[in-house]
């Protein structure tokens, strides 16, 4: 089974690349959010989850990126959807994270190239550790290779941050790529996966 993960820009890896080498890539880009939106800004999320200065990265990414992604890959899930000029999509995905409190975002919606009905994943994301602003949960990503991917498909991840999906694909035994050219992220996330993967070889 491959893990390979980069630290670099996903521009320069996916240029190495042929056409659809990639069977799926589940995106979460940077939404480069005004500086007065909650985004990852309010009083406590800045408190709990943000230890470092987010504009280093918060930036989205241009048309460039979209094209060679769809380039690269024959399927794509991308966060933060409603945020970019993406095609009008059948199977929207909205993870309800089952936040009780309205001033916090309630849910995440991910555009997909998939022509299937919409999902719905509900999960609460409000416990334990984070090592990115923006972590999503293990259990998401999991949820969607079970919903989206086949046996044998190449996952890619263009921005993996905490590494949350390649934890998911590692345990459902998906060949994995990713890319994560935050220095200081990537190696974190490493930290984590090679702890979560050796929790799963003890079981």
């Amino acid at each position: 089974m491959t893990s390979d993960v980069f630290n670099m820009d996903c521009m320069e890896y996916m240029r190495t690349l042929p056409d659809k080498f990639f069977d799926l890539a589940i995106a979460d880009p940077p939404y480069g959010l005004p500086a007065r939106s909650t985004h990852s800004r309010g009083k406590l999320k800045t408190r709990i989850l943000n230890a470092d200065d987010i504009h280093r990265w918060d930036m989205a990414p241009g048309a460039d990126f979209f094209d060679e992604l769809f380039r690269v890959s024959r399927n794509q899930i991308i966060w933060g959807g409603n945020y970019f000029r993406l095609p009008p999509c059948r199977c929207f995905v909205c993870w309800d994270k089952k936040q009780p409190w309205e001033n916090f975002s309630q849910c995440e919606y991910a555009w997909t190239s998939f022509d299937k009905p919409a999902k719905i994943f509900r999960f609460d994301n409000r416990r334990g550790k984070k090592i990115h602003p923006t972590q999503k949960p293990v259990d998401l990503y999991s949820w969607l290779l079970a919903t989206f991917a086949a046996v044998g498909d190449r996952i890619f991840d263009p921005m993996f941050g905490s590494g949350s999906s390649r934890i998911a694909a590692y345990k459902a035994g998906f060949d994995y790529w990713g890319c994560e050219k935050d220095k200081d992220y990537f190696d974190r996330s490493c930290v984590r996966f090679s702890n979560e993967s050796a929790q799963l070889s003890l079981f």
